[in-house]
This record gives structure tokens, C-alpha cells and sequence, in this order.
């Protein structure tokens, strides 16, 4: 498990790769991001600001409380608070983010397809679905947010294991909507989506946990984006590949890859089978 973690992190490293061949579409990932962030640090700043006042208001019962203790009490309820504001505003960034920039993400996506071989007949989805995704993944991440709000509230270690908790429920939750554009592409079913996220869980996590570490760092979601997009086509492409050498082994069967791709960012992977029959299949 350690091991796929490592690997899930080392998938987002091997997105820096399009910098090197694809600079020009990685400068214009930049756009979209500087614009979401913009838009969030105007709705984020005030919160953070008026944090102190906003704890007050939350715990009156703690007025007559001798310090250190009334403190104690609310530093931890702006702990609590500004982790669920960081879990849902990660969330909002990706899918505002996706949604501004589905033209230029669209791009680096194929790209790093064609790089690695055997890309897809089909794009990644119209505007009108990233759109809907992307108000999927704002209410998701409302969720999310509560999620770790109510895990905050746990006497003593609320505060750690609800800032825990939004990192990794969030990470996961921009995992498997990054790849979701890879995936759309080859018109693969819930079932196979499922059944793909499943065997690489670790892996899936790694990547996404390792993402959402680094949107928290200040301007670190503006340089990641690009890196994400292109890191999840090629963690998508893992996943394919995994499931169909687990499945080839299974029937007792060899797969021989496709020749490499010139300018290759990573060595290319076999195309992808059909991970299971969906109904109105022939």
C-alpha cells in the first residue's frame, strides 16, 4: 500500500514532464488558475480576517471560561472551521479552474495522450460536461466540508483529524475527477470506472493527497494545475493498464504494448480494453 502511495505521488511528479515538451500549452493551463484563485481569495481573505470574530460568535457558552482554556476552545473552532473552508475552496478551485479552462486543459490532456500512444478516437467531453461535473464536484465538496466540521467537533483531536480528514477525503475527490476527462473519452461505464478506482485505491489516493498538499501551499494551486491535468491522464492511463495486465493474467493471455511514441513524456501504454460488458452492448 506504501508502495502505490509513493507511486500515486510519483504520477503527479511525471506531469512536471509537459513543461519540458509542451511549454507553451502548460503557460496557458496558467490562466484559467490565476483567475479561480482571484475569485477565491476575494471570497477567502475576509474569512480568514474576520476568523477571531467568527469563533467568538460561535462558542458564547465559552465567555465565562478563565484562560487558557477559552482560548484553547477557540483556536481550535478556527482550526476546525478554516479546514473546512480549505477542503471546499480546493474543491471549487478545480471545478472552476476545469470549467474556465476546458479549452486549454482539453489541449494538454491530448497531448500528453498522444505522447504516450494509442490515444482515444474521441475528446474528453463537451463543455456542458465539464460544466456539470464541475457543479458535482461543488456539491461534493460542500459535503466534504461538513464532513469535516462534524469531525472537528470530536473533544481533543477534532481539530487534527478534521484538518486530516479534509486532506484526504478532498485529494481523492480531485483524483477521480481529474481522471474523469481520460476516462470520458473512452466511454467507460460507472462499473468500469468503479472496478478501475478499486484496484489502484492507494495509488488513486497517493496522487490525489499529493495534489491537495499542494494546492495549500501559497500560489501552489496556480503552478500545480497544469500538472494535475496532465499527471491524471497519465494516472488514468496507469490504471488502464494495470487492470488490463491483472485481466490478461487472469485468462492466461500476453498483451504486447505499442511502440513507443517519438518524444514520448513517459513510456506508453497498452489501449485500454473494455473492462466490462455494459447493457446494449452487441
Amino acid at each position: 500500500m506504501i508502495r502505490e502511495f509513493a507511486a500515486g505521488i510519483r504520477t503527479l511528479l511525471r506531469g512536471f514532464g509537459l513543461w519540458r515538451t509542451r511549454p507553451g500549452l502548460m503557460v496557458l493551463g496558467l490562466i484559467p488558475a490565476i483567475i479561480a484563485v482571484i475569485v477565491l481569495a476575494a471570497l477567502f481573505v475576509p474569512l480568514v480576517i474576520g476568523m477571531p470574530s467568527l469563533s467568538t460568535w460561535l462558542t458564547p457558552f465559552a465567555d465565562g471560561w478563565i484562560e487558557p482554556w477559552r482560548g484553547l476552545l477557540r483556536a481550535a473552532v478556527s482550526l476546525v472551521v478554516v479546514a473546512a473552508a480549505l477542503a471546499l475552496a480546493s474543491v471549487v478551485f478545480s471545478a472552476l479552474t476545469l470549467t474556465i479552462g476546458d479549452p486549454f486543459y482539453q489541449r494538454i490532456w491530448h497531448a500528453v495522450e498522444v505522447d504516450l500512444g494509442s490515444p482515444p478516437p474521441a475528446d474528453g467531453g463537451s463543455f456542458w460536461t465539464t460544466l456539470g461535473e464541475g457543479l458535482r464536484l461543488v456539491l461534493l465538496g460542500i459535503l466534504i466540508a461538513l464532513s469535516v466540521l462534524l469531525i472537528g467537533l470530536i473533544p481533543g483531536v477534532g481539530g487534527f483529524l478534521g484538518a486530516v480528514a479534509g486532506v484526504v477525503l478532498t485529494g481523492r475527490l480531485l483524483a477521480r475527477e481529474l481522471t474523469g476527462r481520460a476516462f470520458d473519452a473512452r466511454d467507460l461505464s460507472p462499473l468500469d470506472r468503479a472496478a478501475l478506482f478499486s484496484g489502484s485505491r492507494a495509488r488513486v489516493l497517493g496522487f490525489g493527497v499529493a495534489t491537495q498538499l499542494c494546492f495549500l501551499i501559497p500560489g501552489g494551486a496556480v503552478a500545480i494545475m497544469p500538472v494535475a491535468v496532465a499527471g491524471s491522464t497519465m494516472l488514468a492511463r496507469d490504471m488502464l493498464a494495470r487492470t488490463s495486465t491483472t485481466a490478461a493474467s487472469a485468462s492466461g493471455t500476453t498483451m504486447t504494448p505499442p511502440p513507443p511514441a517519438p518524444n514520448a513524456v513517459s513510456s506508453p501504454l497498452p489501449p485500454p480494453p473494455h473492462l466490462g460488458t455494459r447493457p446494449g452492448a452487441s
